[in-house]
């Protein structure tokens, strides 16, 4: 393989990714304000970023930590907004599975809802890439989506003071989330899951803790599943 069919498709990934910085940036400015308004030091605001990387869960930790939340239900809220990544990595296996583990240890690292949806969407349109392209595509993808993550959460903790936690950025998650379900919708399953897991997270929006969109995400899972289930027979 030509470093230089790589390299190009890692420019691709890189270019494709690049409108994604009007929704990654904001969002993580944001995450550093609330964190240190939150109680959190500057070093321990990256290190949030640095470690978790996944904007939803960093939000919903701090809400709850905010809420004074008990530990458990933290970290059992947290992951469970994550669990969405491990149906990421199942999905993305028969695509970069075959990796080396050092080269899929970077993936599952970097594996977050927009280098998912943007490789995604780029591997089922161009099924001709080789290994190596498909890696190198979604290393340009994840670069200006991740590696940008750090710098603004920086930016954020060092200008919490300065910048109101009211001023509206949080609408940045929402729109970025739509935008990004859109184009995924594309059975009847789909849409099913997704009508059926946003009804539920209205009807149990009481739950405390945030609780209730567990049980709305488990809750159009068993949809989509039971819509698939029906459509095979």
């Amino acid at each position: 393989m030509a470093q230089s069919q790589v390299m190009s498709s890692y420019w691709r990934g890189l270019r494709d990714a690049t409108p994604f910085l009007l929704v990654v940036i904001p969002f993580a400015i944001l995450f550093g304000v609330i964190a240190t308004e939150a109680g959190l030091t500057v070093f321990e605001t990256l290190s949030f970023s640095v470690v978790v990387i996944a904007g939803a869960a960093q939000f919903t930790a701090i809400q709850l930590m905010t809420d004074n939340a008990p530990t458990i239900v933290v970290l059992v809220s947290a992951l469970a907004v994550n669990l969405r990544m491990a149906m990421y990595s199942a999905s993305i296996t028969p695509h970069l599975g075959p990796l080396p583990f050092w080269k899929r240890a970077i993936v599952g690292y970097f594996l977050v809802d927009q280098t998912y949806a943007a490789s995604m969407l780029e591997f089922e349109r161009q099924p001709q890439m080789s290994l190596v392209e498909k890696f190198g595509y979604f290393l340009g993808v994840a670069t200006p989506v991740c590696i940008p993550w750090y710098f603004a959460t920086l930016a954020g903790a060092y200008m919490g003071n300065i910048i109101p936690s009211n001023l509206g950025l949080d609408m940045v998650l929402p729109i970025a989330f739509l935008a990004m379900l859109g184009p995924a919708l594309r059975t009847r399953a789909h849409i099913l899951a997704a009508f059926a897991a946003t009804g539920l997270a209205l009807a149990f929006v009481w739950v405390p803790y945030n609780l209730g969109l567990i049980l709305a995400g488990i809750g159009g899972m068993m949809v989509g599943a039971e819509a698939e289930r029906r459509a095979a027979q």
